[in-house]
């Protein structure tokens, strides 16, 4: 048996765990420069406050307090995700960490009469340790969990849900819609809508040569999983991402070449420091940057440029080619609202293929990039920047409504006046 254990609302859980007074409070989470809303607490869900609105929709509301909205604090997130990783660990060695909030894990060997005990254990042993609210839906695949996970949380008193016959197998495909199907994109999606699939249980019962013709052998492995035959196995270890992109939208849009190109500069070298995290090395960097479209009293541009690269993981390098890319797409008469930086092509740091006049550049920077990544790792993010990057970062977010970084900052720990 596999569980899914996902955090309930978890941006505005963690929230709230270091101002229990909010407990009853509508919350918000607003994203990069408090553009919109990313995460709702359940009691925001009931005013009607939608994903995905613009903020400023919603301005009314925070500015005489009804709602509370905070600005996306991903210190804190991402050090409370880690916390609560590690008490799955103390359930089942097994764990897949699936996303910041989410993890599969894999109940093999247990007895199936004690797994509804251990997931209210564990969900009891989440909120005395970290204060977060969880949900545990058990499944004999992946997929299944993933259903048991959405009727615990949305149907379970006790946020606790087993499938472990054919009979719950079957009611619960019954109640899960076809677009609530993890593996089911929203084309498929419509695609089944039109044929009359309406359902999870509906999806079971099409024939195999329908699905493979229509969705690949993805579909059909989405179907077995549902039918309870193991199709998707654990993934201990996430896989390299192909590509990766640090991209921003600006507070203003601005026509300053320098704000953009210490902003270029250091999306380049936030890239250069995931490449090196994921041991990969990039051969090519694209940087791209774009007006407000939605502003109509002026001309829309975007525009990128790619450059080839000898595959690298230098922050240095990378830094020099995004800022030649910038020369080239830079238009002086536009105000720019969007800019960032894509590496592709990537490749094994390990393993890549070397240039047959290459001076060895990347050899020289390796020492520099483990003391800089070290040094950052110990003290604290973006500690030690590139002068490229400008002295006060002109790429950083806006963030009005920040809490403290309570869990990662020792002159932000929580203070309690007795």
């Amino acid at each position: 048996m596999y569980a899914l254990v996902d955090g309930n609302n978890f941006y505005a859980s963690c929230e709230r765990v270091f101002n229990p007074a909010l407990r009853t409070q509508p919350i918000v989470v607003l994203s990069n420069n408090d553009g919109i809303i990313i995460a709702r607490s359940n009691e925001a869900k009931a005013m009607g406050i939608k994903m995905g609105i613009p903020a400023f929709e919603i301005k009314h509301l925070i500015k005489s307090q009804k709602v509370i909205a905070f600005s996306s604090n991903y210190a804190l997130y991402g050090d409370m995700s880690q916390r609560m990783m590690q008490i799955f660990g103390d359930f089942t060695p097994d764990v897949e960490i699936y996303s910041i909030d989410e993890a599969f894990l894999d109940f093999k060997g247990f007895e199936l009469t004690k797994l509804r005990q251990m997931g209210l254990n564990l969900r009891k042993k989440v909120d005395k340790y970290i204060g977060i609210p969880v949900s545990v839906g058990f499944g004999p695949t992946k997929t299944l969990a993933k259903i048991a996970n959405r009727i615990a949380k949305k149907h379970m008193k006790d946020g606790v849900a087993l499938i472990d016959t054919a009979y719950k197998i079957e009611k619960a495909l019954k109640m899960t819609a076809i677009e609530d199907v993890w593996g089911i994109g929203r084309q498929h999606s419509r695609f089944l809508q039109k044929n009359q699939v309406k359902t999870a249980w509906d999806f079971t019962q099409l024939p195999q040569d329908f699905i493979r013709k229509n969705m690949s052998v993805t579909g059909l492995r989405t179907q077995m999983e549902l039918q309870g035959i193991t199709c998707i196995p654990m993934e201990y270890i996430p896989p390299a991402k192909k590509a990766i992109r640090t991209a921003r939208t600006f507070a203003q849009a601005t026509d300053d070449y320098e704000y953009l190109a210490e902003s270029i500069a250091g999306f380049a070298a936030t890239c250069g420091q995931k490449l090196r995290e994921q041991k990969s090395a990039a051969n090519l960097l694209t940087v791209f940057v774009r007006t407000n479209k939605f502003d109509h009293n002026k001309p829309y541009y975007a525009n990128s440029f790619t450059i080839q690269l000898p595959a690298t993981d230098s922050s240095i390098v990378l830094i020099k080619a995004a800022k030649e890319a910038l020369k080239i797409i830079f238009r002086p008469q536009h105000h720019y609202k969007k800019a960032g930086v894509l590496l592709s092509g990537l490749v094994p740091a390990q393993n890549r293929q070397l240039n047959l006049f290459e001076t060895g550049t990347d050899v020289k920077h390796k020492k520099v990039m483990q003391t800089l990544d070290l040094l950052n790792k110990k003290h604290g993010y973006r500690l030690m920047k590139f002068a490229a990057e400008g002295r006060f970062g002109a790429w950083q977010l806006q963030q009005t409504y920040r809490s403290k970084r309570y869990t990662t900052r020792w002159d932000e720990l929580i203070q309690i006046k007795l």
